[in-house]
């Protein structure tokens, strides 16, 4: 199955040409070549339109297109080490030149996110004092001071708004053990407990657009 994704990754990109690209130079063509590959292709994972239906892929819907181009280039250069970069996404991204991936990430930047499933109550009251206000305590910094206070990300920190609980807490994991080398976020999560973790993925999961 992921030959055959490949495949039509490949066929897809050779409709296209090298070089790096601009959301505002996409033109109809290349937006209408990576709404194929989302459609034929990224939404085997990540769902139509990029709302994932399996916890363990991300959902893309709503995520700033800067932030998408620099994890494509990432599981490209196979610089990004988590165990779904490694399992999945390199063999992904290895057929796609820059002009596919900023219209790929334009095109999910574009799509309307949602709010994910409510968790427990207590979860969620905990998840968000610890988003907003960090624990000083554990050496927690709040994370709103990166992904916003409503966890809509920016171009360069990813919307975690509505994202999936399992998808969080893996790459919570993936940073505390440096299979994501990126130090502020091991700083950050090396902190965390297990529970703690849960909390602010519960959170995030509910929060709406």
């Amino acid at each position: 199955m992921k030959r055959r994704l490949v495949s039509l990754s490949g066929t897809m990109v050779l409709g296209l040409g090298l070089g790096l690209a601009h959301a505002d130079d996409i033109d109809a063509a290349a937006r209408i070549a990576a709404q194929r590959v989302a459609v034929g292709t990224c939404a085997t994972c990540h769902g139509p339109q990029g709302h994932s239906l399996s916890p363990k892929f991300p959902v893309l819907a709503g995520q700033h297109a800067k932030y998408l181009v620099a994890q494509l280039q990432a599981f490209k250069a196979q610089t990004r080490g988590d165990p779904d970069a490694l399992g999945y996404m390199w063999g992904m991204a290895a057929p796609l030149n820059e002009e596919l991936m900023t219209s790929l990430a334009d095109y999910y930047s574009r799509q309307t996110p949602i709010a994910g499933p409510t968790g427990g109550a207590a979860l969620i009251t905990r998840g968000k004092d610890i988003y907003q206000n960090g624990d000083s305590a554990a050496g927690i910094p709040p994370c709103g001071g990166c992904h916003g206070a409503a966890a809509a990300g920016t171009d360069d920190f990813p919307r975690l708004a509505g994202q999936h609980v399992q998808y969080v807490m893996k790459q919570l994991r993936s940073f505390q053990n440096n299979m994501r080398n990126v130090a502020v976020m091991h700083g950050v999560a090396r902190g965390l407990q297990l529970n703690d973790m849960e909390a602010v993925a519960t959170y995030l999961q509910a929060l709406g657009p």
